[in-house]
Protein backbone atom coordinates (compact mmCIF):
# COMPACT_ATOMS: atom_id res chain seq x y z
CA UNK A 1 0.00 0.00 0.00
CA UNK A 2 0.64 3.50 -0.76
CA UNK A 3 -0.33 6.54 0.28
CA UNK A 4 -1.49 10.01 -1.73
CA UNK A 5 -2.08 13.56 -0.44
CA UNK A 6 -5.50 14.10 -0.28
CA UNK A 7 -5.99 17.03 -2.48
CA UNK A 8 -4.68 20.43 -1.85
CA UNK A 9 -3.78 19.07 1.80
CA UNK A 10 -0.91 17.44 3.78
CA UNK A 11 -2.90 14.41 5.06
CA UNK A 12 -1.40 11.30 4.32
CA UNK A 13 -4.12 8.63 2.93
CA UNK A 14 -3.73 5.13 1.75
CA UNK A 15 -4.08 4.74 -2.20
CA UNK A 16 -7.46 2.50 -1.74
CA UNK A 17 -10.26 3.70 0.47
CA UNK A 18 -12.33 1.70 2.62
CA UNK A 19 -16.43 2.09 1.85
CA UNK A 20 -18.34 0.89 5.32
CA UNK A 21 -21.64 0.72 4.08
CA UNK A 22 -21.73 -2.71 4.04
CA UNK A 23 -21.15 -2.33 7.84
CA UNK A 24 -24.18 -3.58 9.27
CA UNK A 25 -27.53 -5.39 8.35
CA UNK A 26 -29.70 -3.39 8.58
CA UNK A 27 -30.62 -3.02 5.37
CA UNK A 28 -30.88 -6.67 4.67
CA UNK A 29 -27.62 -7.06 2.73
CA UNK A 30 -24.36 -5.72 4.56
CA UNK A 31 -21.57 -7.60 6.53
CA UNK A 32 -22.44 -8.29 10.73
CA UNK A 33 -20.24 -7.21 12.94
CA UNK A 34 -18.24 -9.75 13.04
CA UNK A 35 -17.17 -10.17 9.48
CA UNK A 36 -17.02 -6.15 9.26
CA UNK A 37 -14.49 -6.81 11.70
CA UNK A 38 -12.21 -8.91 9.76
CA UNK A 39 -12.84 -6.97 6.61
CA UNK A 40 -11.56 -3.58 8.65
CA UNK A 41 -8.48 -5.73 10.02
CA UNK A 42 -7.81 -7.49 6.81
CA UNK A 43 -7.76 -3.92 5.18
CA UNK A 44 -5.78 -2.17 8.00
CA UNK A 45 -3.19 -5.32 7.66
CA UNK A 46 -2.54 -4.55 4.24
CA UNK A 47 -1.73 -0.58 5.06
CA UNK A 48 -5.31 0.81 4.59
CA UNK A 49 -5.83 4.00 6.84
CA UNK A 50 -8.44 5.96 5.12
CA UNK A 51 -12.37 4.61 6.30
CA UNK A 52 -15.03 6.30 4.76
CA UNK A 53 -18.71 6.13 6.03
CA UNK A 54 -22.13 8.64 6.46
CA UNK A 55 -24.83 9.40 8.86
CA UNK A 56 -27.20 7.14 7.12
CA UNK A 57 -25.27 3.86 6.24
CA UNK A 58 -27.17 1.46 7.29
CA UNK A 59 -29.17 3.43 9.75
CA UNK A 60 -26.01 4.71 11.44
CA UNK A 61 -24.72 0.93 12.14
CA UNK A 62 -21.62 1.93 10.09
CA UNK A 63 -20.39 4.61 12.39
CA UNK A 64 -20.99 3.07 15.20
CA UNK A 65 -18.60 -0.31 13.92
CA UNK A 66 -16.03 1.99 11.97
CA UNK A 67 -15.97 4.24 15.85
CA UNK A 68 -15.52 0.96 17.48
CA UNK A 69 -12.67 -0.55 15.09
CA UNK A 70 -10.67 2.60 15.30
CA UNK A 71 -11.00 3.04 18.79
CA UNK A 72 -7.67 1.18 19.81
CA UNK A 73 -5.13 3.29 17.59
CA UNK A 74 -7.52 6.26 16.59
CA UNK A 75 -4.74 8.44 15.72
CA UNK A 76 -3.30 6.08 12.98
CA UNK A 77 -6.59 5.90 10.98
CA UNK A 78 -8.16 8.39 8.51
CA UNK A 79 -11.89 8.73 9.51
CA UNK A 80 -14.62 10.42 6.70
CA UNK A 81 -18.60 10.55 7.55
CA UNK A 82 -20.96 12.98 5.66
CA UNK A 83 -23.81 15.21 6.73
CA UNK A 84 -27.11 16.07 4.65
CA UNK A 85 -29.37 12.63 4.16
CA UNK A 86 -32.35 13.21 6.81
CA UNK A 87 -31.24 12.33 10.39
CA UNK A 88 -35.70 12.62 11.10
CA UNK A 89 -38.05 11.78 8.64
CA UNK A 90 -40.91 14.99 8.55
CA UNK A 91 -38.36 17.20 9.91
CA UNK A 92 -37.65 20.12 7.86
CA UNK A 93 -34.64 21.29 9.29
CA UNK A 94 -33.14 17.52 10.12
CA UNK A 95 -32.15 16.98 6.88
CA UNK A 96 -30.40 19.21 3.58
CA UNK A 97 -27.16 21.11 3.53
CA UNK A 98 -28.07 24.32 6.03
CA UNK A 99 -25.94 24.99 8.81
CA UNK A 100 -28.62 24.04 11.46
CA UNK A 101 -28.32 20.28 10.13
CA UNK A 102 -25.12 20.89 9.60
CA UNK A 103 -24.37 21.00 13.41
CA UNK A 104 -26.70 18.45 14.11
CA UNK A 105 -25.84 15.62 12.12
CA UNK A 106 -22.13 16.03 13.12
CA UNK A 107 -22.72 15.83 16.62
CA UNK A 108 -25.04 12.77 16.29
CA UNK A 109 -22.30 11.26 13.78
CA UNK A 110 -19.46 11.91 16.61
CA UNK A 111 -21.49 10.48 19.17
CA UNK A 112 -21.91 7.24 17.10
CA UNK A 113 -18.44 6.99 16.41
CA UNK A 114 -17.49 8.09 19.94
CA UNK A 115 -14.90 10.87 18.55
CA UNK A 116 -13.83 14.49 19.37
CA UNK A 117 -13.48 15.01 15.97
CA UNK A 118 -13.72 13.52 12.47
CA UNK A 119 -10.55 13.59 9.95
CA UNK A 120 -12.78 14.60 7.03
CA UNK A 121 -16.17 15.65 6.85
CA UNK A 122 -18.15 15.48 3.69
CA UNK A 123 -21.44 17.45 2.53
CA UNK A 124 -23.23 14.18 1.09
CA UNK A 125 -25.29 15.31 -1.75
CA UNK A 126 -26.52 19.06 -3.04
CA UNK A 127 -29.87 20.08 -1.99
CA UNK A 128 -29.71 23.24 -4.31
CA UNK A 129 -31.48 25.26 -1.51
CA UNK A 130 -29.03 26.29 1.07
CA UNK A 131 -26.32 29.08 -0.26
CA UNK A 132 -23.50 27.91 -0.80
CA UNK A 133 -21.45 30.51 1.20
CA UNK A 134 -23.77 29.20 4.50
CA UNK A 135 -22.21 26.08 3.50
CA UNK A 136 -18.69 26.83 3.28
CA UNK A 137 -18.90 29.40 6.62
CA UNK A 138 -20.83 26.69 8.67
CA UNK A 139 -17.80 24.01 7.47
CA UNK A 140 -14.78 26.72 8.39
CA UNK A 141 -16.53 27.19 11.94
CA UNK A 142 -16.60 23.45 12.53
CA UNK A 143 -12.95 23.27 11.47
CA UNK A 144 -11.98 26.28 13.73
CA UNK A 145 -13.79 24.29 16.33
CA UNK A 146 -11.52 21.48 15.91
CA UNK A 147 -14.28 18.96 15.31
CA UNK A 148 -13.02 18.32 11.74
CA UNK A 149 -10.18 18.32 10.38
CA UNK A 150 -10.68 19.12 6.79
CA UNK A 151 -13.82 19.04 4.78
CA UNK A 152 -14.66 17.22 1.36
CA UNK A 153 -18.15 17.18 -0.65
CA UNK A 154 -20.18 14.47 -2.56
CA UNK A 155 -22.61 14.32 -5.66
CA UNK A 156 -22.78 17.85 -6.03
CA UNK A 157 -22.77 19.64 -9.80
CA UNK A 158 -19.34 20.76 -10.57
CA UNK A 159 -20.30 24.35 -11.19
CA UNK A 160 -21.40 24.48 -7.39
CA UNK A 161 -17.82 22.95 -6.25
CA UNK A 162 -16.16 25.35 -7.94
CA UNK A 163 -18.23 28.37 -6.97
CA UNK A 164 -17.64 26.95 -3.26
CA UNK A 165 -14.05 26.49 -3.49
CA UNK A 166 -13.31 30.59 -5.83
CA UNK A 167 -15.72 31.84 -2.35
CA UNK A 168 -13.76 29.86 0.35
CA UNK A 169 -10.40 31.31 -0.75
CA UNK A 170 -11.06 34.43 -1.67
CA UNK A 171 -12.62 34.56 2.04
CA UNK A 172 -9.81 32.68 3.42
CA UNK A 173 -12.66 29.41 5.04
CA UNK A 174 -11.60 25.60 4.64
CA UNK A 175 -11.63 24.71 1.06
CA UNK A 176 -12.73 20.98 -0.21
CA UNK A 177 -9.78 18.92 -0.69
CA UNK A 178 -11.60 15.79 -1.51
CA UNK A 179 -14.85 15.08 -4.11
CA UNK A 180 -16.60 11.76 -3.76
CA UNK A 181 -18.53 10.90 -7.14
CA UNK A 182 -19.47 7.54 -9.14
CA UNK A 183 -17.27 6.91 -11.56
CA UNK A 184 -16.31 3.16 -13.29
CA UNK A 185 -15.62 2.17 -17.05
CA UNK A 186 -19.32 1.70 -17.12
CA UNK A 187 -20.13 5.35 -16.21
CA UNK A 188 -17.48 8.07 -17.31
CA UNK A 189 -19.61 10.91 -17.15
CA UNK A 190 -16.90 12.56 -14.83
CA UNK A 191 -14.43 12.95 -17.45
CA UNK A 192 -16.48 15.75 -18.93
CA UNK A 193 -16.16 18.23 -15.59
CA UNK A 194 -15.39 16.78 -12.62
CA UNK A 195 -12.20 15.23 -13.05
CA UNK A 196 -11.00 18.02 -15.08
CA UNK A 197 -12.23 20.22 -12.34
CA UNK A 198 -10.63 18.15 -9.59
CA UNK A 199 -7.49 18.41 -11.64
CA UNK A 200 -7.85 22.21 -12.32
CA UNK A 201 -8.72 22.91 -8.54
CA UNK A 202 -6.04 20.23 -6.83
CA UNK A 203 -8.94 17.94 -5.64
CA UNK A 204 -8.36 14.77 -4.42
CA UNK A 205 -11.22 12.19 -6.39
CA UNK A 206 -12.49 9.40 -4.36
CA UNK A 207 -14.94 7.47 -6.72
CA UNK A 208 -17.37 5.06 -5.92
CA UNK A 209 -19.27 2.00 -7.46
CA UNK A 210 -16.20 1.95 -9.45
CA UNK A 211 -17.38 -1.74 -9.85
CA UNK A 212 -20.47 -0.68 -11.81
CA UNK A 213 -23.18 -1.53 -9.38
CA UNK A 214 -21.39 -5.44 -9.75
CA UNK A 215 -21.59 -5.50 -13.46
CA UNK A 216 -17.60 -5.56 -13.72
CA UNK A 217 -17.24 -8.18 -11.91
CA UNK A 218 -18.74 -10.70 -14.64
CA UNK A 219 -21.47 -11.92 -12.28
CA UNK A 220 -24.09 -11.04 -15.04
CA UNK A 221 -22.06 -11.98 -17.65
CA UNK A 222 -23.87 -14.73 -20.24
CA UNK A 223 -27.34 -13.99 -20.04
CA UNK A 224 -27.58 -13.92 -15.98
CA UNK A 225 -30.38 -12.15 -14.12
CA UNK A 226 -29.57 -8.47 -13.43
CA UNK A 227 -30.82 -7.64 -10.08
CA UNK A 228 -30.46 -5.00 -6.83
CA UNK A 229 -28.54 -1.96 -7.43
CA UNK A 230 -27.52 -3.00 -11.19
CA UNK A 231 -30.93 -3.14 -12.47
CA UNK A 232 -31.35 0.23 -12.30
CA UNK A 233 -28.50 1.03 -14.70
CA UNK A 234 -29.05 2.37 -18.27
CA UNK A 235 -27.49 0.92 -21.40
CA UNK A 236 -27.15 -2.60 -19.69
CA UNK A 237 -26.52 -4.61 -23.00
CA UNK A 238 -23.31 -2.06 -23.59
CA UNK A 239 -22.29 -2.79 -19.78
CA UNK A 240 -22.69 -6.29 -20.23
CA UNK A 241 -20.23 -6.20 -23.43
CA UNK A 242 -17.54 -3.88 -21.42
CA UNK A 243 -17.98 -6.67 -18.53
CA UNK A 244 -16.84 -9.27 -21.48
CA UNK A 245 -13.62 -7.43 -22.42
CA UNK A 246 -12.73 -6.70 -18.23
CA UNK A 247 -13.02 -10.76 -18.39
CA UNK A 248 -10.74 -10.58 -21.15
CA UNK A 249 -8.18 -8.54 -20.08
CA UNK A 250 -8.27 -10.44 -16.96
CA UNK A 251 -7.59 -13.47 -18.33
CA UNK A 252 -4.49 -12.39 -19.42
CA UNK A 253 -2.99 -10.75 -16.75
CA UNK A 254 -4.14 -13.66 -14.51
CA UNK A 255 -6.58 -11.46 -12.58
CA UNK A 256 -10.02 -11.26 -11.92
CA UNK A 257 -12.32 -9.23 -13.41
CA UNK A 258 -12.49 -6.64 -10.43
CA UNK A 259 -9.11 -5.98 -10.12
CA UNK A 260 -9.00 -4.90 -13.44
CA UNK A 261 -11.85 -2.49 -13.07
CA UNK A 262 -10.27 -0.88 -10.03
CA UNK A 263 -7.23 -0.75 -11.48
CA UNK A 264 -8.53 1.41 -14.56
CA UNK A 265 -10.13 3.92 -12.37
CA UNK A 266 -6.72 3.69 -10.28
CA UNK A 267 -4.14 4.38 -13.05
CA UNK A 268 -6.30 5.84 -15.72
CA UNK A 269 -6.75 9.05 -13.76
CA UNK A 270 -3.35 9.15 -12.01
CA UNK A 271 -1.36 8.97 -15.55
CA UNK A 272 -3.50 12.67 -16.39
CA UNK A 273 -2.39 13.48 -13.42
CA UNK A 274 -5.23 13.73 -11.26
CA UNK A 275 -4.56 12.19 -7.38
CA UNK A 276 -7.77 9.56 -7.51
CA UNK A 277 -8.38 6.97 -4.61
CA UNK A 278 -10.74 4.47 -4.96
CA UNK A 279 -13.77 3.25 -2.55
CA UNK A 280 -13.62 -0.42 -2.06
CA UNK A 281 -16.54 -2.01 -0.16
CA UNK A 282 -16.92 -5.49 0.54
CA UNK A 283 -19.27 -7.78 2.01
CA UNK A 284 -16.46 -10.24 3.08
CA UNK A 285 -13.21 -10.64 3.62
CA UNK A 286 -12.69 -12.85 0.22
CA UNK A 287 -14.06 -9.75 -1.25
CA UNK A 288 -11.67 -7.29 0.16
CA UNK A 289 -8.60 -8.84 -0.50
CA UNK A 290 -9.33 -9.53 -4.00
CA UNK A 291 -9.92 -5.91 -4.02
CA UNK A 292 -6.55 -4.66 -2.40
CA UNK A 293 -4.85 -7.41 -4.56
CA UNK A 294 -5.44 -5.37 -7.73
CA UNK A 295 -2.42 -3.39 -6.46
CA UNK A 296 -0.01 -5.95 -7.75
CA UNK A 297 -1.35 -6.79 -10.70
CA UNK A 298 -1.19 -3.11 -12.60
CA UNK A 299 -2.34 -2.93 -16.46
CA UNK A 300 0.09 -1.94 -19.00
CA UNK A 301 -0.65 1.10 -21.24
CA UNK A 302 -2.18 -1.00 -23.85
CA UNK A 303 -4.56 -2.95 -22.15
CA UNK A 304 -5.56 1.09 -20.15
CA UNK A 305 -5.75 2.50 -23.84
CA UNK A 306 -8.01 -0.73 -24.84
CA UNK A 307 -10.23 -0.42 -21.75
CA UNK A 308 -10.66 3.03 -22.45
CA UNK A 309 -11.59 2.70 -26.06
CA UNK A 310 -14.45 0.01 -25.32
CA UNK A 311 -15.78 2.44 -23.35
CA UNK A 312 -15.59 5.92 -24.33
CA UNK A 313 -18.00 8.32 -24.66
CA UNK A 314 -18.98 11.53 -26.10
CA UNK A 315 -17.59 14.36 -24.15
CA UNK A 316 -20.47 16.49 -25.80
CA UNK A 317 -20.77 20.49 -26.01
CA UNK A 318 -18.67 22.38 -25.48
CA UNK A 319 -15.67 19.78 -24.97
CA UNK A 320 -15.96 18.02 -28.49
CA UNK A 321 -16.40 21.29 -29.96
CA UNK A 322 -13.24 23.17 -28.44
CA UNK A 323 -11.36 19.91 -29.47
CA UNK A 324 -12.02 20.00 -33.11
CA UNK A 325 -8.97 20.88 -35.56
CA UNK A 326 -11.61 23.51 -36.96
CA UNK A 327 -12.32 25.90 -33.97
CA UNK A 328 -8.34 25.01 -32.37
CA UNK A 329 -7.12 26.28 -35.34
CA UNK A 330 -9.23 29.26 -35.12
CA UNK A 331 -8.21 29.92 -31.08
CA UNK A 332 -4.65 29.35 -31.99
CA UNK A 333 -3.88 30.32 -35.20
CA UNK A 334 -2.33 26.75 -36.26
CA UNK A 335 -0.01 26.66 -33.16
CA UNK A 336 -1.86 24.05 -30.80
CA UNK A 337 0.53 21.36 -31.84
CA UNK A 338 4.06 23.89 -31.07
CA UNK A 339 2.51 24.31 -27.83
CA UNK A 340 4.00 22.35 -24.52
CA UNK A 341 0.30 22.08 -22.18
CA UNK A 342 0.64 21.49 -18.36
Amino acid sequence: MRYKLLGRSGLRVSELALGTMTFGENWGWGASKEDSRLIFDAYAAAGGNFIDTANRYTEGTSEEYVGEFVRRDRGHFVVATKYTLFNRRDDPNASGNQRKNMVQSLEASLNRLKMDYVDLFYVHAWDFVTPVDEVMRGLDDLVRAGKVLYVGISDTPAWVVAQANTLADLRGWSRFVSLQIRYSLIDRAAERDFLPMARSLGLAVTPWSILGAGVLTGKYRGGSHVEGRAARWERRERDLRLADEVAAVADEIGATPSQVAINWVRQTETAAGGAIIPLIGARSVAQLEDNLASLSRPLTDEQLDRLSEASKIELGFPHDFLASNEVRNLVFGGTYNNIDHR
